[in-house]
């Protein structure tokens, strides 16, 4: 039997979700996150909000970590005031992913963060966000898809050689790039699609959601990665992930 590495994936605490009969408060994340985990040959393990105290504790047990996509950071914690479009704190959440990022920084852990996911790998540096940006989130609750191009001779390259259409839904984006970050992806208005931590630390933030689509290439660089194993790129389009639920 082969080896399946433990993905983490950070989720939503939600006050009020209905299912069934039921209208509770519940612990979620869109489908399509583990299902591209196990896809990509990873076993998916659910991480809700809680004591950052304990953050490190989890890491050590994971051999890989993905930070999903989810609400505005809040601003303060990249020293800046709040601006009228910027959406709600999500103190809890936002407390415990960064203590993930920087457990996962600090273990030398693979970490892949996804629109939100990036943003705070971003601010966890350091970094700043541009609070609202248009034509990035055109229609309300749907995904588009738009080209982002690769710098060449970054790990996001070497992933996604060149140009690849993405899915796409975020009105945020990084602004300071966070410390020992670099840009690795641009979109045609010049929004930073992809930030990452050279050298040996395998650390990648995309501003696009990989779950929402079809390319595995990302998320099989993750579970190569988790196993220690240099990654054959594999081919944009490939079958096998089936999307649900929100950003």
């Amino acid at each position: 039997m082969s080896v399946k590495p433990l993905v983490g994936i950070s989720t939503y605490l939600e006050s009020s979700v209905r299912w069934g009969v039921w209208d509770l408060p519940a612990a979620l994340v869109p489908a399509g996150y583990p299902q591209l985990v196990q896809a990509s040959g990873g076993s998916a393990l659910l991480l809700p909000p809680d004591d950052p105290a304990y953050a490190a504790q989890v890491v050590a047990r994971l051999d890989a970590l993905v930070i999903a996509g989810g609400p505005d950071v809040d601003p303060v914690r990249y020293a800046a005031e709040r601006e009228p479009r910027t959406g709600p704190p999500a103190t809890a959440r936002d407390a415990w992913e960064l203590a993930l990022i920087r457990a996962a920084l600090d273990s030398r852990t693979p970490l892949l963060g996804v629109c939100r996911g990036m943003q705070l790998l971003n601010v966890a540096l350091g970094g700043t966000l541009v609070q609202h940006l248009d034509g990035h989130a055109v229609t309300v609750g749907a995904f588009g898809t738009h080209p982002v191009r690769t710098v060449p001779g970054t790990r996001c390259a070497e992933i996604l050689p060149g140009s690849s259409d993405v899915p796409a839904y975020h009105h945020q984006a990084v602004l300071r790039v966070g410390e020992g970050l670099v840009v690795s992806a641009y979109a045609a208005d010049g929004t930073v699609e992809a930030i990452e931590l050279p050298g040996e630390s395998w650390a990648l933030g995309v501003q696009w959601h990989p779950e929402m689509g079809t390319d595995l290439r990302l998320s099989q660089a993750l579970v190569s990665a988790a196993l220690g194993v240099p990654h054959e790129a594999g081919t944009a389009g490939a079958d096998g992930v089936l999307t649900a639920g929100r950003p």
